[in-house]
């Protein structure tokens, strides 16, 4: 299968609301929901949708930081998502927070590369855009 023209993900009932999930032949993930439908143990639905935005998001920054010739020390990007209080209980809001280290990127440079990603590159955030609010933060230690 071209990934880049479908994908295609299975799940399976371990216990309770607890599943295992896989995509082709990577490791399974086991999903689960929280306290009392499930027994809290591993990833949410939603916590998996934040890795997926996040991991997203650094893939597209640092490829075209790298194109523009930048050196990548480190890169973390934490994710924190409000929940709406009414059902569905998705998120409202998603706080994304980029920490670079690297001793040549710019302010500009990293403005640029987030309003590509967020206007072109990265699926997941155009997904999201329109029904969630996504903030990104970010800063650079050289």
């Amino acid at each position: 299968i071209d990934k880049s023209k479908e994908l295609s993900a299975s799940i399976g009932l371990l216990i309770q609301a607890e599943f295992y999930g896989t995509v082709g032949e990577n490791a399974p993930v086991s999903i689960d929901y929280i306290p009392p439908l499930g027994d809290g143990m591993d990833y949410t639905s939603l916590e998996l949708l934040l890795l997926s935005l996040t991991s997203c998001i650094g893939s597209a920054i640092l490829t075209f930081l790298r194109k523009m010739n930048k050196t990548i020390i480190a890169c973390e990007i934490h994710a924190t998502g409000s929940r709406k209080e009414e059902h569905p209980t998705g998120f409202k809001s998603i706080l994304v927070e980029i920490c670079l280290k690297s001793p040549d990127v710019a302010e500009d440079d990293m403005k640029k590369v987030i309003s590509m990603s967020e206007d072109k590159y990265c699926p997941v955030w155009s997904m999201l855009k329109g029904n969630t609010d996504i903030e990104v933060r970010f800063s650079i230690n050289q």
